[in-house]
């Protein structure tokens, strides 16, 4: 695993596309990796998030969906950050996804899902007066992934548009911090590591397998040895983990771990043995393989 570094390279890669109302877009691409998307999409989803809007672009469509608080989950699983409100989710994929513990998605398909291209924009009309401003993403495709929409300084909160000579320029902050961040590298990320890649336990709570719905007893054995070991690990349940009718199902970030038929006592073993001293618990690996440490 490489180091956290909070400096961005700047790319210094700029580009203007013509609209076909006569007006233009500018973008200005930065650094893709998940060490880059992973402090910024935290600090937009999880601290800014009464500020921006998630939206998909394309021409004659456009979707807009805005937080009304924050989110109840935002963590990688297998490459993809996922965004959970109670209304609506979205995933984005950062990093490769495998597919699973078997690993059974192609090479081809990993790169062509993932972010390889972002960039900080901003809108200009036919006269050259900016309209708007946000984030774009790209996959391997180029396809237009996810737009991110910044404060707008030419709107108000009830979205009616102001004249220009009004226009709230202190909404622009958030885009002239990011870009100070992310595109010129002229202040670091605000953070020592990776927000998005804190490790964590995720408990399968699926309907989908029996064994599974007997979940709750192995989440808090978890928790309460997390806490006990005063580990930097986040306990958390989630839908399928890809390990059907082998539940109780846990799975460890850390090191993309899963484990199968976990009862309390082995959830007290994970804890003990994989988090705090680096042995996995072979009898409860899955796929199924010999023990081995983690620090080897």
């Amino acid at each position: 695993m490489s180091e956290f570094n909070c400096r961005v390279t700047p790319l210094n890669r700029r580009t203007v596309e013509a609209t076909p109302e006569g007006g233009k877009i500018e973008y200005e691409d930065f650094g893709c990796t998940v060490d880059i998307t992973g402090p910024l999409l935290y600090t937009l989803f999880q601290e800014r998030w009464q500020e921006v809007q998630i939206g998909h672009v394309v021409e004659g469509g456009v979707l807009e969906l805005e937080f009304t608080q924050p989110p109840k989950l935002c963590l990688i699983y297998d490459g993809y950050l996922t965004v959970a409100t109670e209304a609506w989710h979205i995933h984005l994929c950062l990093e490769d996804h495998l597919g699973g513990p078997h690993c059974k998605t192609p090479v081809e398909l990993r790169q062509r899902r993932r972010i390889h291209r972002a960039s900080l924009y901003r809108r200009l009309n036919s006269t050259g007066r900016p309209t708007s401003w946000g984030i774009q993403f790209w996959n391997g495709e180029q396809e237009n992934m996810m737009t991110i929409f910044l404060p707008n300084p030419c709107l108000t909160d009830d979205e009616d548009l102001l004249p220009y000579n009004k226009a709230d320029l202190s909404k622009l902050a958030l885009y002239e911090e990011l870009r100070e961040i992310y595109v010129l590298g002229n202040r670091p990320i605000p953070f020592n590591s990776n927000p998005l890649k804190r490790p964590y336990l995720s408990v399968c709570r699926s309907s989908r397998c029996y064994p599974s719905r007997q979940w709750q007893p192995i989440y808090q054995a978890l928790q309460t040895a997390v806490n006990q070991a005063e580990l930097e690990v986040d306990v958390i349940t989630s839908g399928c983990l890809e390990v059907c009718k082998l539940g109780p199902i846990v799975f460890y970030s850390g090191d993309r771990t899963w484990y199968t038929r976990v009862t309390p006592e082995v959830a007290n073993k994970i804890v003990a043995q994989h988090l705090s001293q680096g042995q996995q618990l072979a009898e409860h690996l899955y796929p199924p393989v010999q023990s081995k440490s983690i620090q080897e």
